[in-house]
């Protein structure tokens, strides 16, 4: 870094020294312009002459009250611009006080706004010009007083030059800061969104399949000594249900993965199409499922397909665990206009509570379904039947928003 350089961070950084050193500066060339003589016989000419007390006076009064300029920018202006209407009717030859109030002007146009700029730009030029003109020694067209109009003029337009610079830089900064504020929120958003669906998934396939395999287990065990083949068939069942769930359970870790891992894998999500494979397996685990479908040649998205898929597996895992051994569940997947309505009946009589959770224990089944239902844009209803049992009917779009608004577009 350059000494200049070094400077400059210094007096930045000390706003007071700047002033100060400014104020300094002001007074060397005020001084040194009360000895340059404008009206010598080859025009200007640099010729010793001694300001008089009073000039010397006002000089010292404005440079000082330039070192508090930041402070007080209205009542600097004040002083300086009374000790320049004064040097105006009083000085001959004239002293360069008006100086003075030019920078004090140009500070007071740079912090404030720019209609308080426009009238106390005004009024200082109106003032210490007319003053100028009116009364001092000079006549009234005499090149000094035109000095007086146009050094305050460019004063005040410099200031609000600055202003309006250093507003627009500080726009541009606020603008960047909140579009990395919105950055980070977006970012931290859609983080707890991905978390939220990874964990439905995990709980989805942990709660499915290990029902499942707790079930089948159950049966071989109470079958081996008896009917050794029975529970050679439960036992193939459980390392069915086992392998499946590894498999979802690693294509749902897949997600996490970094860019340098291996590549996950690349099997779509569970859909309708498979839902005979699920109401399967609940056959092979003892319970009784009636499916009943009216929505053939109906195309889902993929979130809504594997929503109607996770709700169907939800429901009946709960039956299984929740509603008794000999209950019984019904399965309808219907179109109904522009939506399929999916529903899941039971007539168990189990401890089963409303919230698909053992009665001592709390759980997360329909509150995972509520939450991909809302994020399909849907609807469910849940709650026992009457005379028994429970109810689960989810309400989904065929549509997609994305997909909705494409349709409009191809009418328009």
């Amino acid at each position: 870094m350059s000494t200049l350089a070094r400077a400059r961070c210094t007096l930045g950084a000390h706003p007071s020294a700047l002033d100060t050193a400014l104020a300094t500066a002001v007074l060397v060339c005020m001084l040194a312009g009360s000895f340059v003589d404008p009206h010598g016989p080859e025009g200007v000419s640099w010729e010793l002459r001694t300001p008089d007390a009073l000039s010397l006076a006002l000089m010292a009064v404005g440079a000082a009250a330039l070192a508090f300029r930041r402070r007080e920018p209205m009542a600097v202006l004040a002083v300086t611009g009374c000790a320049s209407v004064v040097e105006s009717v009083t000085g001959e030859p004239r002293a360069p006080v008006v100086m003075c109030a030019v920078v004090a002007l140009f500070t007071v146009a740079a912090s404030a706004d720019r209609t308080t700029t426009w009238r106390v730009g005004l009024l200082t030029m109106t003032v210490l010009t007319g003053a100028a003109m009116l009364a001092g020694p000079l006549p009234w067209y005499a090149q000094e007083n035109l000095a007086v109009f146009a050094w305050t003029g460019i004063g005040a337009t410099a200031g609000d030059a600055v202003r309006s610079h250093r507003a627009f830089v500080q726009a541009i900064r606020d603008r960047a800061e909140k579009a990395e504020r919105t950055r980070e929120e977006e970012a931290r958003r859609r983080v707890a969104e991905e978390r939220l669906r990874i964990a439905r998934d995990l709980h989805d396939v942990v709660a499915h399949h290990i029902a499942l395999v707790n079930v089948q287990a159950g049966v071989a065990s109470h079958v081996m000594d008896k009917r050794p083949d029975q529970a050679k068939e439960a036992l193939a069942h459980v390392r069915q249900a086992s392998r499946s769930a590894l498999d979802e359970l690693r294509a749902t870790v897949g997600l996490l993965r970094q860019s340098g891992d291996p590549e996950a894998p690349t099997e779509p999500a569970p859909g309708l199409a498979r839902l005979g494979e699920l109401v399967g397996t609940f056959h092979h685990a003892g319970l009784h499922v009636e499916v009943a479908r009216a929505d053939q040649g109906t195309e889902l998205p993929a979130a809504v397909d594997l929503a109607a898929y996770r709700i169907i597996q939800e429901a009946l895992t709960n039956v299984r665990k929740h509603a008794g051994e000999r209950a019984k569940a019904e399965v309808s997947v219907v179109r109904v206009g522009p939506n399929i309505e999916v529903t899941v009946l039971d007539d168990g009589t189990g401890t089963g509570t409303e919230d698909g959770a053992p009665a001592d224990g709390g759980g997360h089944g329909l509150l995972g379904m509520r939450e991909r239902v809302t994020a399909v844009r849907g609807t469910l209803t849940t709650g026992p039947r009457y005379g028994g049992g429970f109810r689960v009917h989810a309400i989904l779009p065929v549509r997609s928003r994305t997909d909705a608004a494409d349709a409009v577009e191809d009418l328009v």
